[in-house]
């Protein structure tokens, strides 16, 4: 549990100003939507009716005073206290006043089977209960549309206030006084209150019945959904909490999984590197799989594969762009968003990501890469094989044809093209793979065609890679900078970690792109300049070859200062300042999420040391 004291000015009334923006973050949801709650329960992002929607609360990057936010304010607010229950997505958030008073807000999104299928409405469930005294708060909920830019047209009845706008309608249904909640009115908390804001929809049952029911069936799927996790031995919490959050990652209804639930957090301050990542990256999304699947979760996995067979086979055969819409959608436009200032008022707010546009050669890669496990695993209820494979082999004809062409590159450069070393190894990758999937579906024609491949790629890459004068590998064929995606060559397989060529890369990129335990991406300039901070996963790339080299209590020390990394609720963006530790861009990010997972398997005692 974390104890944050109020840093705030009291008002005239009692009631302080919202806390500063921040990455401490909490997240509730349940594969359809999500929201992001701060430290004093206030729900300051939360996209509608699903994850690439319109930010109906967007106080996290900015607007005009108390809009676009939901909260439930303390008079003389002196602490707070925020926890999830154990191993669910439900969050708490303690209020204290200054004369001990104190409220408890329980907030989630309904998510448990009902009727054969999983019921997941576009809803959130808060509740409200005094924990000692009657503590005197006040109910502001200002939804916003259209990018902050609409205040919608409000109506109400006795148990509900019903929010309107041009594209959708909320309803809040509640049994605390709805003139007190439309008018801000303060009043003393004496008993539990509920608040369920979701769909222009009635409830079948009352208020109270219906939030407590949901809130039991929730609080029973995820302890269920985790228990059945194969977790390794140590670092348990983390591990729990890094997969929730991958699996509140994905959109349930294609199973496209997001690179991150916000838009627009500079990578680093004042930088304009401020991307919207609410979409599917095949790159991101393949990460997120295997983390997954390592834990023994693999439904995700299937979910997953039908999207991707989906974007797939809807695309030309010359080329799969490497990300789409979580409904599929290929044209992504990118634009600015000017009726909100952006994160702490570092602007610009960007809506779609032009990287739509971009060829970035490891995406055939990541789509073989994602799919290899369905071929092997006898648990999965839909097994791929020979048509599957049949299927997966076009994305390998692009990966021989491409291999060594220039690119974006994984980094996703905009004025920039060159043949990207980590393109070739994932061309690689998917050549390999796709040999060892014909010798399971026993293809020995196949496995050979693909090996050959193969073994060619490979070659082509050591050589074409290596820079003597860097001694190590490079970014790009013929290349002199260096650049942390070449350490996913021991990750993915492609070489022995032991190999002096690996081990000499990985002393290199220590000594230019680590600050401390923290790694940049590259080192050379890009679009905006150099990268001021550490991007998470390069990080626990570092990390995990550590571990593959024998210097496994130097990666378990970088791991532990990782884990103090996270905010208090155990999350990661994309970035860490390495001077002053503070967490920036978009959250919560899937790739550092999926980066304690791995590392936790990699350097986790067995459990035969204990049982």
């Amino acid at each position: 549990m974390t104890d944050t004291p109020a840093q705030t000015t009291q008002e005239p009334s009692g009631f302080g100003p919202p806390a500063a923006p921040s990455l401490s973050l909490g997240v509730v949801g349940n594969c359809a939507f999500n929201a992001l709650i701060d430290p004093l329960g206030r729900v300051v992002w939360s996209c509608l009716p699903r994850f690439d929607g319109d930010p109906v609360f967007h106080a996290l990057l900015g607007g005009e005073d108390g809009a676009g936010a939901f909260a439930f304010e303390i008079e003389n607010l002196a602490s707070s206290k925020q926890h999830y229950e154990p191993n669910t997505a439900v969050l708490r958030t303690e209020l204290w006043d200054r004369h001990g008073q104190g409220l408890l807000i329980t907030d989630f999104a309904p998510r448990f089977p009902s009727r054969g299928r999983f019921f997941r409405p576009t809803m959130l469930v808060r509740r409200v209960r005094p924990l000692q005294g009657t503590p005197r708060i006040r109910v502001s909920l200002k939804p916003r549309f259209n990018w902050g830019t609409t205040q919608p047209s409000v109506t109400s009845g006795s148990n509900h206030i019903r929010y309107v706008g041009d594209q959708q309608t909320l309803r809040l249904q509640t049994d605390a006084s709805v003139s007190h909640v439309l008018l801000q009115q303060p009043f003393l908390l004496t008993r539990e209150l509920n608040f369920l804001l979701g769909p222009d929809e009635t409830l079948e049952g009352g208020v109270s019945d219906t939030a407590r029911h949901f809130e039991q069936e929730t609080v029973a799927y995820w302890r269920g959904w985790t228990q059945r996790l194969a977790l390794p031995l140590e670092w348990q919490d983390a591990v729990i909490r890094a997969a929730i959050t991958l699996k509140l990652s994905v959109f349930e209804d294609t199973g496209a999984i997001i690179a991150a639930m916000t838009t627009s957090i500079p990578e680093a301050p004042h930088t304009q590197r401020n991307w919207d990542y609410r979409y599917c990256w095949l790159r991101d999304a393949f990460f997120v799989v295997r983390a997954l699947n390592s834990l023994a979760e693999v439904g995700t996995m299937e979910q997953y594969l039908d999207w991707l067979t989906n974007a797939v086979a809807g695309s030309s055969s010359d080329h799969v762009q490497p990300l789409f819409g979580i409904g599929l959608e290929r044209d992504l436009p990118e634009r600015i968003c000017e009726g909100l200032p952006g994160y702490r008022g570092m602007g610009p707010v960007r809506v779609g990501n032009q990287a739509q546009e971009h060829f970035q050669h490891d995406v055939y890669g990541n789509i073989v890469l994602a799919a290899a496990q369905a071929f092997h695993d006898r648990r999965l209820l839909q097994p791929a094989g020979l048509p599957e494979f049949q299927r997966l082999e076009k994305a390998g004809d692009k990966a021989v044809r491409i291999f060594d062409q220039p690119d974006a590159g994984m980094w996703e450069l905009r004025t920039r093209s060159r043949v990207h070393t980590s393109s070739a190894l994932m061309c690689w990758a998917a050549c390999d793979r796709l040999a060892k999937i014909a010798l399971t579906l026993q293809q020995a024609d196949r496995a050979q065609h693909w090996q050959q491949h193969a073994e060619v790629m490979r070659e082509r890459i050591l050589r074409e890679s290596w820079s003597e004068e860097r001694q190590a590998f490079a970014e790009s064929f013929g290349g002199r900078d260096l650049d942390a995606s070449v350490l996913l060559m021991a990750e993915v397989g492609f070489i022995d970690p032991l190999d002096p060529r690996f081990i000499a890369t990985l002393d290199a990129l220590e000594k230019h792109l680590c600050d401390g335990p923290y790694m940049r991406r590259y080192e050379a300039a890009d679009d905006f300049g150099k990268p001021e901070t550490a991007f998470n996963i390069c990080t626990f790339w570092r990390i995990d070859a550590l571990a593959r080299t024998g210097r496994v209590d130097e990666a378990r020390a970088i791991f532990e200062t990782m884990l103090k990394a996270r905010n208090p609720l155990g999350m990661l963006s994309e970035d860490t300042h390495a001077v002053t530790g503070e967490m920036w861009g978009n959250y919560p990010q899937t790739y550092s999420m999926v980066g304690i997972i791995n590392a936790a398997v990699r350097l986790s005692a067995a459990w035969d040391t204990v049982i």
